[in-house]
């Protein structure tokens, strides 16, 4: 495995304060895999400016000047950490055998990336980082976690639990990524959806090296939406079976105002008259607004406007030439594959 060229992708916004030891780490663990012959010499550490406003580009400049296993692409603005990290997939595919994305903040613990590698071996595609457990976060923040979780499950969203973008995913599979086109990106959900051979590895969590978590409730509330609404059409399904429902109470109701007026045991009455009105309002506008919301991003995807653009590249590495495939090379990797077929 000594020729297998990794691609460690790291998208980073204003990340000064901890950019200098989490390039200390990796820089380290690069060394020892290419000493221990796991990865290829021409490995590199990709480091994603989405926008910056700090000394970030500068500090990748630097790194990058001083050792050129350090690489960079810096992005023409902010465009938010998903397209961040989809740039530097799609451009490092060009480059590598298999890459592995984690975040700035080191608290992905990147002593499981021997783990992983020792699953891309084994002949998996992609390799999710998997959480054991969540006694570093607030009671509030698992609790939170693990029911959006089983709500996407039952929304029909295929998700790997506990686990964010910390995954190895081989050139294979981040050429099948490229095929998804969408605007509105939930990685976490269409990295699942590429169907290959896939497996998981266990690490816990740490805390933050330095700086300000990029993630605070509200900004995670809008992620949360975002892959809600990206991935799955069963809140508009559920829009139609209250529709439904409500109607069916509605004749319902018809029929009691009818047996109770013939009874003479209608009672002249403000609150229920006001609540159902309330009720049935609100649920409207509750309606409208999840309609809105996916009418916005159809509006968002048919205008086709680019996920991101890249304006500055640091990279020396050697692209990864396509060899076309000889019929006598495609038969023979059929009959390993498949030793019971005769082949002439």
């Amino acid at each position: 495995m000594k020729d297998t060229v990794l691609y460690f992708v790291i998208p980073c916004y204003n990340e000064e304060a901890v950019l200098p030891e989490t390039a200390k780490r990796l820089y380290s663990k690069c060394e020892r895999l290419i000493r221990a012959g796991k990865i290829s010499p021409l490995s590199r550490i990709l480091f994603v400016n989405d926008g910056s406003t700090d000394a970030t580009w500068a500090i990748i400049q630097k790194l990058h000047e001083y050792k050129p296993l350090f690489a960079g692409l810096s992005l023409s603005r902010n465009r938010g950490h998903q397209n961040a990290l989809l740039a530097g997939l799609l451009y490092a595919r060009e480059y590598c055998d298999v890459s592995i994305s984690m975040d700035a903040d080191m608290q992905d613990d990147v002593e499981a990336v021997d783990e992983m590698i020792a699953k891309y071996e084994g002949g998996c595609e992609i390799v999710y980082g998997v959480r054991g457990n969540r006694d570093s976060d607030k009671w509030f923040k698992r609790f939170t976690a693990r029911r959006f979780y089983k709500l996407m499950h039952r929304l029909g969203v295929e998700m790997v639990n506990d686990s964010a973008d910390f995954r190895l995913m081989s050139r294979k599979a981040l050429l099948a990524l490229s095929e998804f086109r969408e605007v509105n990106l939930f990685l976490r959900g269409i990295v699942p959806m590429i169907g290959l051979k896939s497996d998981t590895v266990t690490y816990t969590r740490g805390e933050r090296l330095a700086g300000e978590s990029k993630y605070p409730f509200k900004k995670m509330v809008e992620f949360s939406i975002e892959g809600i609404t990206s991935l799955s059409i069963q809140p508009i399904r559920l829009i139609t079976n209250l529709g439904i429902t409500i109607f069916l109470v509605s004749i319902a109701f018809l029929i009691w105002s009818i047996v109770a007026k013939a009874l003479g045991m209608t009672v002249q009455g403000w609150s229920s008259l006001m609540v159902s009105v309330w009720a049935i309002g609100g649920l409207i506008l509750l309606s409208i607004g999840v309609i809105g919301e996916y009418i916005g991003k159809i509006y968002l995807e048919a205008k086709a406007r680019p996920r991101f653009i890249i304006e500055r590249i640091l990279n020396d590495g050697p692209k990864k030439e396509e060899e076309p495939m000889t019929v006598q090379e495609l038969l023979d990797e059929i009959r390993q594959e498949m030793p019971d077929v005769t082949l002439n």
